[in-house]
């Protein structure tokens, strides 16, 4: 059973680093073609700031050259989902959990352990970026159904546009999750909730030590509990 989870854009750095690994042959042709940017083409390429666009130019170019740190990625990214995720003070049987299931999808890194090196970077699949001529989605498909075609079980916290990355036949094996709030009645979702609840849920996933879908069905987390007549076998609805 494996757990995906996506990379996030705000990142902490003060955290010791780790050694890197040599990029995977992916990672190194979009590393190639991130480095072919200019600060200006990079600030209208992710649509940020001139002083964010010099700092990600100043990245890439230190990953180029094997100058940049590189981090625990579970603990680099620092997101909203990322803070409601237990990292620290785990015990044995979760730090365990947390190496044998737990899969970051990154897209310039693949899909890896949740504990990788990984170096700061910003770019996810809504990045319209070219390699060899295909969009990143393309380049990374074969290697992304690689990382999962053993798996019989895959629990995803992927956003459904993130999923796309995978084959038809690797995403009819994944079990997806709702989060909502009931405000007086009415259902509602919005990415705050769903974020924070992400975090929450998959700390209880490695705190329950859950391994399938009917353990996962019995967890109430952060005020969430699991809604049978909401849920379907392949969508489990929490609701709060």
């Amino acid at each position: 059973m494996k757990i995906l989870i996506p990379t996030a854009k705000e990142m902490n750095t003060e955290i010791p680093s780790l050694d890197a690994y040599p990029l995977r042959p992916e990672s190194q042709a979009v590393l190639d073609e991130l480095a072919t940017y200019s600060t200006q083409e990079l600030e209208k390429f992710y649509k940020i700031s001139a002083e964010k666009a010099q700092e990600e130019y100043e990245r890439i170019q230190a990953l180029k050259d094997q100058r940049a740190k590189h981090y625990p990625a579970l603990k680099l990214f620092d997101g909203l989902m990322y803070r409601h995720i237990k990292r620290d003070k785990l015990t044995e049987h979760e730090q365990a959990y947390l190496e044998d299931h737990v899969l970051i999808t990154s897209a310039l890194y693949g899909v890896v352990p949740a504990l990788s090196p990984m170096a700061p970077h910003r770019l996810d699949f809504l990045m319209k970026l070219k390699v060899a001529g295909k969009t990143l989605k393309s380049h990374w498909k074969l290697a992304y159904d690689e990382a999962l075609q053993d798996e019989d079980l895959i629990f995803s916290l992927l956003s459904s546009e993130f999923e796309t990355v995978f084959s038809k036949e690797i995403r009819e094996k994944m079990v997806t999750f709702k989060f909502m709030e009931d405000k007086g009645g009415q259902l509602k979702i919005h990415s705050t909730i769903s974020k924070k609840a992400r975090g929450a849920f998959l700390t209880a996933l490695i705190e329950g030590q859950v391994q399938t879908v009917e353990q996962a069905r019995k967890l109430s987390f952060a005020g969430f509990d699991y809604r049978p007549d909401l849920s379907s076998d392949l969508e489990l609805v929490f609701v709060k």
